[in-house]
């Protein structure tokens, strides 16, 4: 009994999913599935509508339906939490090579603030008012530098995106004390630093030094430009300070 339900239920679920690729169950009448559908497909579809308005509203309304429908198909969630949808789409587009490369990093940098706005992550035990040079800078747990081939700040309904820009697309994405999520352009020596913050745990002179033989540029010049950038950054509430010396 509870085998032969099992099976039912499988098979329902595999017609909901992809009725194009599966039988429907036997016994219930076409109308009823179609019912069903509509429930299940219907809340995915304005769940992620919701999540991506950009994306959204920048396909044309039957690729934008026909990507859902790929999605709901042939994705296999590994959250049951409806807050974690978003998630699971941006994954899935990382694999569809037929798309443009814009449409994958725009609905990541959408996502990226819903994940910003969710996130419980707190910040680790500093110093504030640390050494930014001989000590560890930390980063806030609520800071995230993205890098993008395409410009997705700027990308939207009319857009044309035909290729590829020669300079990527640097931003920092940060939640404020009042729980707003900010996005601004960053210099290339700022999101490099920022990125090397957010890597590894090393003090504020090795983080410059990489940076300076990454760049390739003095490492006096870099130290002195870096320094007051950490300033900044620490001003801004981006930088916390550094590593506390209990950790």
């Amino acid at each position: 009994m509870a085998d032969t339900l099992r099976k039912q239920q499988l098979c329902m679920a595999r017609y909901i999913r992809d009725p194009l690729a599966n039988p429907p169950p036997p016994g219930i009448e076409a109308r009823r599935l179609a019912v069903y559908r509509q429930l299940f497909f219907g809340n995915v579809q304005s769940l992620l509508a919701g999540n991506f308005p950009v994306l959204q509203a920048t396909l044309p309304t039957a690729q934008w339906q026909a990507l859902i429908e790929g999605f709901y198909a042939n994705h296999r969630c590994h959250t049951p939490l409806f807050t974690e949808v978003a998630g699971e789409l941006v994954e899935y587009l990382q694999n569809l090579a037929e798309l443009p490369g814009w449409v994958a990093e725009l609905a990541h940098y959408e996502w990226i603030e819903t994940a910003l706005l969710l996130s419980d992550a707190t910040e680790p035990g500093h110093d504030p008012e640390g050494d930014l040079l001989e000590g560890v800078p930390l980063l806030s747990n609520l800071a995230a530098p993205l890098a993008y081939a395409w410009p997705v700040d700027q990308i939207g309904p009319g857009f044309p995106a035909l290729q590829e820009p020669d300079a990527p697309t640097l931003l920092l994405a940060h939640r404020d004390a009042d729980h707003t999520v900010q996005f601004s352009r960053l210099a290339p020596l700022a999101h490099a630093l920022l990125q090397s913050l957010h890597a590894q745990r090393l003090t504020g002179r090795q983080h410059l030094a990489l940076l300076a033989e990454m760049t390739g540029g003095q490492e006096a010049a870099v130290q002195s430009h870096g320094l007051a950038l950490l300033r900044r950054l620490k001003g801004q509430g981006l930088v916390l300070g550094t590593l506390a010396t209990t950790q």
